[in-house]
């Protein structure tokens, strides 16, 4: 199968790009939508869920610009976060993708894309983060050009600092963001 030709944009990737439909063996990952604001921000509202991102569930203005901010990803870098849900009865499960969030410490991560997952505590040791991360992994693999991957994980996240050892990513040093935060990096995949 020949490689899709990718415009770059700082060297790296196409944007205007609209996220595409990933399904796994239980997950559908897609574009986010209006009708999913409600159910996201239930879920960031999980005491399970938002234990590692403050003491206090997000709001909704700030899960408002969230989503917002996924969608505007793919028109600016080509790649984003996806609306996460279950192919069986289509329920939102929560979120998994790519983005730019120009965060304020060093090293800067630039144009190379983060990678993030907010799932409801429901899925929690269902291995579907997993299922979902490696699906994301492997489209970024045969779409965009060979690039590291950056993520941060709160420390405490026990379960997050497992399932990034798992797909490759390896702890570079803890840094103080909103509280002790472990900063990891995947290497760049190749091309054969």
């Amino acid at each position: 199968m020949a490689r899709p030709k990718n415009r770059t944009h700082g060297g790296f990737f196409m944007p205007g790009r609209a996220a595409p439909i990933i399904e796994t063996e239980r997950l559908r990952l897609r574009g986010w939508r209006k009708e999913d604001f409600r159910p996201y921000h239930a879920i960031l509202s999980e005491p399970a869920v938002h234990r590692y991102f403050g003491p206090e569930p997000m709001g909704q203005e700030e899960c408002w610009r969230r989503l917002c901010a996924a969608i505007g990803n793919w028109e600016m870098n080509g790649f984003g976060s996806m609306a996460v849900e279950a192919k069986d009865d289509g329920r939102l499960l929560g979120n998994i993708g790519l983005f730019t969030a120009w965060r304020d410490f060093d090293p800067q991560f630039g144009d190379e894309p983060e990678m993030g997952w907010i799932m409801a505590s429901e899925t929690h040791g269902t291995g579907m983060a997993r299922e979902g991360c490696e699906a994301v992994l492997h489209w970024a693999e045969a779409t965009l050009d060979p690039t590291p991957v950056w993520a941060i994980i709160s420390e405490g996240n026990e379960p997050s600092l497992k399932l990034a050892a798992k797909l490759g990513f390896n702890r570079l040093h803890l840094i103080d963001y909103h509280g002790p935060t472990h900063v990891l990096q995947r290497p760049a995949w190749s091309r054969i």
